[in-house]
């Protein structure tokens, strides 16, 4: 398969010297924080207490206090802890909020496609409209309606493509903006003026452990949560008022359901660390850096390119990476993903690269990580593998 000559295929198939320190490259859960040891987080997790008692529930406020200082969101706006990940505070969300307006759909990837799904599936909402666009691209956000709530992913996971910045939103917009910033948060500029609902997860960019959500909600999206009653049944788990009135424990520590003060304890760890570099500049310089080290590789590598073809638009926590080989591409896509296969197996098996296979729905292809918990050594250290692997592979 190899059209490589002897001297240059020789030389790709040497394997390399050093693996990166820490081989985690994965999209989700992400890596833990340099430094990071189960023990200094056991040491501080409230095991065995209520959540409710004084401890605990000041731990948890905390960890809202700390989230929206280092993220600086606003002083009016709402941060919340949920249940279910990021999943969980968009979908309470969106069954609390959708309904009083038309609804804008943005999709480039997997995630935005399952709001999409929820939303004219599930909700059923009258007048939803699905703006879409391929893998590696964006759709056109010029053609978002401003009367109408728009729903969006501001990073796709699973795509690689973000939105530049937030731009596209009017200032004076009628409707609602629900943002997905689940691998942008601490790791891309978010424009808070422009975000009303806002949600993300631990496990992302500051490697912490699943299973929590962040709901972020601005002074216009509390008013919509007072004023508006959706014609549907709410389970308990997506309440967000009583009365008519916003449940405010929720923002003070209060959670809807039993959290983990074990989870809540690693949130508290990667905060404490994220303020001790440098707070959100710091952050997004680390996620920067990494991305400029894995993006100068892939502009000088002949087998690999950068599935978001913009440059304005391409991630720089989650990388997605297609291989331009034409030995390759001449595949069809069942015999590409088997190749991507046979190379993650091969890093894997060598220590020096976890879960970088691309997303089951995105093209086939690699997804590797490059977001704040990522040392830029450690990705410059990993590229000399994937050359080795692809080689190793394409020769096999």
């Amino acid at each position: 398969m190899s059209h490589a000559t002897p001297a240059a295929l020789s030389h790709s198939l040497r394997k390399p010297a050093t693996k990166p320190a820490r081989p985690e490259f994965s999209s989700g859960p992400c890596p833990k924080r340099p430094g990071w040891s189960a023990e200094a987080v056991a040491a501080r997790a409230l095991l065995g207490r209520s959540h409710r008692a004084a401890g605990p529930k000041a731990q948890l406020k905390d960890v809202i206090d700390r989230t929206a200082r280092v993220l600086g969101v606003p002083e009016d706006y709402r941060v919340g802890i949920v249940p279910a990940s990021d999943t969980g505070a968009y979908e309470m969300a969106m069954w609390s909020m959708l309904g009083a307006r038309p609804v804008d759909l943005l999709v480039w990837e997997s995630f935005g496609a399952g709001w999409a799904t929820d939303a004219t599936r599930q909700l059923r909402l009258a007048n939803a409209r699905v703006l879409t666009a391929p893998y590696g691209e964006l759709p056109d956000l010029g053609a978002v309606r401003p009367e109408a709530d728009v729903c969006f992913t501001w990073n796709g996971t699973t795509s690689g493509a973000r939105t530049p910045n937030a731009d596209w939103i009017p200032a004076d917009r009628e409707g609602l903006t629900f943002c997905d910033a689940t691998s942008a948060a601490f790791a891309q500029e978010l424009d808070w003026p422009k975000l009303d609902v806002t949600t993300f997860s631990w496990q992302k960019a500051m490697g912490g452990e699943g299973a929590h959500g962040v709901l972020i909600l601005s002074p216009r999206a509390v008013d919509r949560l007072q004023s508006f009653v959706p014609d549907r049944p709410l389970p308990k788990i997506f309440r967000l008022t009583k009365g008519g009135k916003l449940i405010e424990g929720i923002f003070t520590g209060e959670t809807i359901n039993t959290p983990s003060m074990l989870a809540v304890a690693d949130a508290v760890d990667a905060l404490d660390w994220m303020e001790q570099i440098g707070g959100l500049p710091a952050t997004r310089a680390r996620a920067d850096a990494n991305f400029a080290a894995l993006q100068a590789w892939v502009d000088a590598a002949a087998w690999v390119a950068n599935l978001v073809a913009d440059r304005a638009a391409r991630s720089n926590t989650s990388v997605c990476l297609s291989i331009t080989d034409p030995a390759i591409t001449a595949l069809d896509e069942a015999a590409q993903r088997d190749f991507v296969k046979r190379m993650t197996r091969l890093l894997e098996a060598e220590g020096a690269a976890y879960d970088i296979a691309g997303y089951r729905d995105a093209p086939p292809g690699l997804r590797i990580w490059c977001g704040t918990t990522v040392d830029t050594t450690d990705i410059e250290r990993l590229t000399p593998w994937l050359d080795w692997a692809f080689a190793t592979v394409k020769v096999a």
